[in-house]
């Protein structure tokens, strides 16, 4: 499960990239998003010190994607805000450890299962960007997907 603090970066992130050119301050985002300033603000210094996002003081400044929609991925995202997406560290790629009652994580039923599942979670949040989420919720406004029918 994602904490809030990387659910809000990527609403913030995702709100950028709706946002198109120019700059969004951090109080714009915050409104927008409904994700608390103060919260939002430690998130944004974050995300800049992972080069997501470029921000500028003053009375034009704001915050700004440092790379295009299209070139920013949700698992990269995810990565930097959480760590390793592996459910178990025996399971991850970058950050493997067996676990201490497991004699043979290279044979161990659980463990295979959830590379499995690591390796199907990566392939969906690497491929799809900030872009694909834009585009995915405007064709859901558009589409009505988003309201409930009765």
């Amino acid at each position: 499960m994602l904490t809030m603090k990387t659910k809000y970066a990527l609403q913030a992130l995702v709100a950028l990239a709706a946002h198109g050119a120019g700059s969004m301050t951090g109080n714009e985002i915050s409104k927008r998003e409904n994700v608390p300033f103060k919260f939002l603000e430690l998130i944004m210094l974050e995300l800049k010190k992972h080069g997501f996002v470029t921000s500028k003081k003053g009375r034009r400044g704001g915050y700004e994607l440092a790379r295009t929609p299209q070139a920013i991925s949700i698992g990269a995202i995810i990565r930097a805000m959480e760590g390793p997406l592996a459910l178990l560290p025996c399971a991850s790629a970058t950050a493997f450890k067996p676990c201490e009652e497991c004699p043979e994580p290279q044979t161990c039923g659980i463990s295979l299962v959830m590379r499995e599942v690591r390796d199907v979670t990566a392939g969906v949040l690497d491929r799809v960007t900030l872009a694909d989420a834009v585009q995915r919720s405007m064709q859901a406004a558009r589409d009505g997907s988003s309201m409930y029918q009765i």
